[in-house]
Order: structure tokens, then C-alpha cells, then sequence
């Protein structure tokens, strides 16, 4: 005779469980090491994408960033007559354009991070930080295509005598603003992809919103030649020092400060704490509004 259901001991052990209220600040970042494999295969996706079935395909890394620096030149440099310190134009734009291009890059791409992946999102349970960590991590790896497009300029331009070549230690500092700068398009990415859920209109506002951006910031232009009326609303940009000092490891020209860098990552730390926190909280029942 077998025993009352009631008397019989069942054990499971889950792996997993999902509850729908948790504190504010319980944002599980730990379960991100867990997931690492996903996030590879998220960038795998970004990147391949992007260029499938494409006849160029990964070429258009170092083609479209060319393309620019060559109007830039033509624009700002020969017709605009805008100063580059001394410095080739092309080489000048290249170094501004190559960590823009990542900041914008992991900018758009984590802002649509709900909208985007909905239909993901609705179908199974995973992280959903993995989504744009991957996607600044797809566009650094965009960013390293980039830089060698810069490498051939540099070279180039040394060969003919028109740049002499100067590196320093501050090359070092290279992967810190570039840490700053993909943790600062993460953080602004997430309170607006958490805002997009329920305010559409600012899907609108990201295109032409992040070109205005641009000229906000010496990408095309070094800060020293900025009326000094104007050069206090560029500066308190907080993309403006790591642009710069960026462009100071590179080729040695540009207004580098580290009271300026410092304001950059004490922004750039509360900005992402922000994002985290809405971001945590609006992944509860996002699906409800999107």
C-alpha cells in the first residue's frame, strides 16, 4: 500500500528563482559572471549582424570612419579653416572620431535595449544587463578595427615628415578613458532605455539628439579654439576631457587635466548608479508597457 501523498518527502533544488519584488538596491551584478557565455554570444550577434550579407563586411569598419574623416577635413579644416594644433587634419579627426564613433556606438545601442529585444526578453529569463554590456563590449571591439585605420594614418603621416611621432606614458591612461567612456554611454543608455519603455518619444530624440551631442564636444574642433565665453559650457561636458586627454595620449597635443578627468568619472560613477537603479526596477514590468 502506498503512502498519503502528504507523508511522502519530496526535496528539488532550484537553480533558479524569480521573485517579483526585490529591494532597490539588489541589482544581482553577480549574476553576470554566470552568464558570461551569453554575453559572448551577444557580441558574436552585434557584430555579425551588422555586416551580413554585406559585400565589404567588416571592411566598412575602417571605410566609413575614412569617409568622415575625409569631410571633416574638407569641411572643417580646408573651408571652415578650423585649427588642428599643428597636427595632419586627417590624423586630428581620426583620433577624435575613433573614441566618439565608440561612445555613440554603445550610446544608441544600449538606449534601445528594451525596445529592441522585447520579443527575447518575453520568452525566457536571463540577466537583462547582459544585453548592453555586450553591446559596449561589440563596440570596443568595433573601437580596436578603428584604431588601426588610425595606426596606418599615424604612420603614414610620420613616414612624409608632416607628424613626428611621440609616445609617452600617457598611453598607458588609454585604457581608463576608454573604461570611463563605455561605463558613461552604459549609464546614459539605461535611464533612457528605461524611460523609452513608457515615453516613446525619445527614440526620437536619441538620433538627432546624440549628433547635437557631437558638436558639443572637440571632435572635430581642440578646446583651445573655443571663444573663452563659450568654453566653460564645452568643458562641462562631461565627454569633453576624455576626448581630449584621449587625443593628448595619441598625439601629444590637446588640453589635458586630471581635474577635469576626475569630474568626468565622479560623473560618469553616479550616472551609471542611476541607470542601474531604473534600470533594475523598470525590468520588473517593462512588459506591460512596451
Amino acid at each position: 500500500m502506498s503512502r498519503p501523498i502528504s507523508s511522502q518527502r519530496t526535496s528539488q533544488e532550484w537553480t533558479e528563482v524569480i521573485s517579483p519584488r526585490r529591494p532597490w538596491w539588489d541589482l544581482r551584478l553577480h549574476e553576470l559572471w554566470r552568464y558570461r557565455f551569453l554575453i559572448s554570444l551577444f557580441i558574436r550577434r552585434d557584430i555579425v549582424s551588422v555586416y551580413k550579407q554585406t559585400i565589404l563586411g567588416p571592411l566598412w569598419l575602417f571605410l566609413a570612419p575614412l569617409f568622415t574623416v575625409f569631410m571633416f577635413t574638407l569641411v572643417f579644416n580646408r573651408i571652415a579653416g578650423i585649427s588642428t594644433e599643428g597636427i595632419p587634419a586627417p590624423l586630428f579627426y581620426m583620433a577624435g572620431i575613433s573614441i566618439w564613433n565608440f561612445f555613440q556606438g554603445s550610446f544608441q545601442a544600449c538606449s534601445t535595449t528594451f525596445v529592441a529585444n522585447v520579443n527575447l526578453f518575453g520568452k525566457v529569463y536571463f540577466p537583462r544587463l547582459t544585453v548592453p554590456i555586450a553591446a559596449v563590449l561589440s563596440n570596443l571591439f568595433k573601437f580596436s578595427m578603428q584604431m588601426l585605420a588610425f595606426l596606418v594614418l599615424y604612420i603614414f603621416y610620420s613616414l612624409r615628415g608632416d607628424f613626428k611621432p611621440s609616445i609617452t606614458l600617457n598611453l598607458l591612461w588609454l585604457p581608463f578613458l576608454l573604461l570611463i567612456m563605455g561605463a558613461l554611454a552604459a549609464g546614459a543608455g539605461l535611464i533612457i532605455t528605461s524611460l523609452t519603455t513608457k515615453y516613446r518619444d525619445l527614440t526620437f530624440f536619441i538620433g538627432f539628439g546624440v549628433t547635437l551631442l557631437m558638436y558639443a564636444t572637440p571632435v572635430i574642433y581642440p578646446i583651445s579654439a573655443i571663444p573663452e565665453m563659450y568654453k566653460s559650457f564645452i568643458e562641462i561636458n562631461p565627454i569633453s576631457p576624455l576626448v581630449e586627454s584621449f587625443r593628448y595620449a595619441l598625439l601629444g597635443v590637446g588640453s589635458h587635466s586630471w581635474n577635469s578627468i576626475l569630474y568626468s568619472f565622479i560623473f560618469t560613477i553616479f550616472q551609471l548608479l542611476i541607470g542601474l537603479i531604473i534600470f533594475n526596477r523598470v525590468e520588473k514590468n517593462f512588459m506591460d508597457t512596451v
